[in-house]
């Protein structure tokens, strides 16, 4: 039997197998699996280099399912490597199961990121891309199954821009090009010249085939392989639900379990057991690593005057120069986020990913997939952009760490557009994310080194106005805790502020001491996960009188973090949550937090007439 022959087998096979399990659970996208069996067939068989039996080899080459929804496949080609058996196949999307409806790292070492989210894969397939070259040091290759549905997501195309800008030869991309979306034809059909042209102009080969013709896929593989500075994209004009007449080319099929799977199973032939050798990696070496000089933690005197935003930029640029595992990425405004600091004395571990915010997370998920340290920065309102990737770093358990800057109406003149105001709110909600918001630059320095040994998405915000150092370098700053600046025996009033606000509570405790009325201030700097044993102890002290300042809009931010870690208080609370509550426009700094209510004029007045309640 010819290889060919052996191929056309095996697609057969992953037919079946996806026939199968989504008919099993009732539900997934068998017609999806169907029209990329080919291709994955000829990959696995022959291009692959994978050592399923170390899948934290680092030579192995990377798979990623951008369609993800495709997972059936996956799993049956799982199947044919060995690495899953036929009872666990028939187990998918059940709860407990490892073989979800989407692919999941923390379930299988085999994913590397969780997909299903359309537009991502590919876009984290550049940065392991980025990892193997720039990085690494190594020959793997990363191969990326690509749907025709997803090429309009606009992440698709900063990945093709990116990769073209950068010689990314090691990376191929595979569009099943099967014309049918979730509720009918997509865009552009079987209009292949629409992929290609656009891919040609941002400088990638393009090779268009017959997706089921295992010996033009075999050609097209080996040149992709063989193509030397650019990136390659196959485009592969294929049949949703191929070789099943019930569903084959139907708009009504998408997202459903074959109805008749006896038969459709019939028609591929059958059930089978073929068994695949998958290659194993071309190398065993070991990734290259960046020899550092060592550098102790940047310290700022008292009364200086340093923006939290620059502070991150040195306190990187140290930590960058203590660990060389650490990797800096940037959305070109690296002279506003000071990461250009790090830039300069690192650049070979420098990103530049421009004015692409949603590759700039993903890239840097990619880059940690491969055991790099990341920290990407922007402005913190640009963040929102990206919030789809970010969310989705989470669901694959990344480890990266976020820096957005210039967060809330202290920016100043720039306005409303590039004001982070809602940022808290949105990383307090990813699943096990630590968020950070220092107040000066000792405490900033302490963090940005902290969190390069954290779990999960973690976020730093800084701001943008150079306020004076109210901390000493040796005053210790734990992620988790929190900072009383400011006490008495006899505290009224508790004010509870993070960033530029606890400048503001100080400057208003200060007044206040000078009329008698006692107030403490804590810096919650760790919003998440934040102090709340020293939250109850102020509630205590206090009757119960708590006063919250954010330069946040009011929902999500530091107020209802307050309030989330005192629900269960059996204290009656007085809770004033001071925030931005009107849409503020251009000014100064301090002029724009005082019209937004949370300057120390404000934070007095309402420090007055809370304390008149009973305790």
């Amino acid at each position: 039997m010819s290889d060919f022959d052996q191929w056309r087998e095996l697609a057969q096979q992953f037919r079946v197998d996806s026939i199968r399990t989504s008919s099993a659970a009732s539900s997934g996208h068998p017609t999806s699996s169907l029209s990329a069996a080919d291709l994955m067939a000829v990959l696995m068989a022959k291009h692959l280099h994978y050592d399923f039996d170390e899948p934290e080899n680092p030579n192995n080459d990377h798979l990623i399912f951008s369609k993800g929804h495709a997972s059936p496949l996956l799993y049956a080609m799982y199947r044919a490597a060995g690495v899953i058996d036929d009872e666990e196949l028939m187990t998918y999307r059940q709860l407990g199961s490892r073989l979800q409806g989407h692919p999941v790292p923390r379930a299988l070492p085999y994913v590397d990121v969780a997909t299903g989210s359309l537009g991502q894969g590919l876009p984290i397939g550049v940065g392991i891309a980025l990892a193997a070259k720039q990085l690494d040091y190594l020959p793997y290759r990363v191969w990326v199954l690509c749907g025709d549905s997803e090429m309009t997501e606009g992440s698709m195309w900063e990945a093709f821009e990116h990769a073209g800008h950068f010689g990314l030869d090691n990376l191929t991309a595979i569009i099943d090009v099967n014309r049918l979306g979730q509720r009918g034809f997509t865009m552009h059909q079987w209009d292949v010249d629409a992929f290609a042209k656009p891919a040609e102009a941002f400088g990638w080969r393009t090779i268009v085939i017959d997706g089921h013709d295992v010996q033009a896929i075999d050609d097209a593989y080996s040149e992709a392989v063989g193509t030397p500075s650019s990136p390659t994209v196959i485009i592969a004009k294929t049949i949703k639900g191929k070789g099943v007449t019930e569903v084959e080319d139907r708009n009504e099929a998408h997202g459903k379990p074959v109805k008749d799977a006896e038969t459709a199973i019939k028609e591929l032939g059958g059930e089978s057991n073929i068994a695949v050798q998958v290659s194993k990696p071309v190398t065993d070496q070991a990734p290259h690593t960046f020899e550092v000089a060592g550098a102790e933690i940047p310290t700022f005197k008292v009364g200086e005057e340093v923006a939290t935003r620059k502070a991150y930029g040195q306190a990187l640029t140290a930590l960058g120069s203590n660990r060389g595992d650490v990797v800096c990425l940037d959305g070109e405004i690296s002279n506003s986020t000071h990461a250009e600091i790090f830039t300069k004395a690192h650049p070979e571990r420098y990103f530049e990913m421009y004015i692409a915010e949603q590759l700039m997370v993903a890239a840097a998920v990619g880059v940690q997939v491969r055991g790099w340290v990341p920290y990407a920065s922007t402005f913190a309102a640009f963040m929102s952009r990206a919030y789809d990737f970010i969310r989705m770093a989470a669901i694959s358990g990344a480890d990266l760490n976020l820096c957005g800057s210039h967060a809330g109406v202290s920016i100043g003149e720039d306005g409303p557009s590039q004001m982070g105001l809602e940022d808290i709110a949105m990383f307090r909600a990813v699943y096990g994310s630590t968020v950070l918001h220092p107040s000066d630059a000792n405490q900033t320095a302490q963090l940005v080194w902290q969190m390069a040994d954290l779990e999960g998405v973690r976020y730093l915000r800084t701001a943008r106005p150079a306020l004076p150092v109210i901390y000493e370098p040796d005053e210790q700053f734990e992620v988790g805790g929190s900072y009383v600046a400011r006490r008495s025996d006899d505290d009224k009033v508790a004010i509870v502020a993070a960033g530029v606000c606890v400048h503001e509570a100080l400057e208003a405790a200060e007044t206040l001491a000078g009329e008698g009325l006692n107030a403490r201030v804590i810096d919650a700097y760790s919003i998440k996960p934040i102090d709340a044993a020293t939250l109850r102890e102020a509630a205590q002290d206090t009757g119960g009188r708590l006063i919250t300042v954010e330069d946040h809009w009011p929902e999500g931010g530091l107020g209802d973090a307050v309030l989330d870690a005192l629900a269960e208080s059996e204290l009656t609370l007085r809770v004033v949550k001071m925030a931005v509550r009107k849409m503020p426009g251009s000014g100064p700094s301090k002029d724009l937090i005082k019209d937004a209510g949370i300057d120390a004029e404000s934070i007095a007045d309402a420090a007055r007439k809370l304390a008149e309640t009973e305790g």
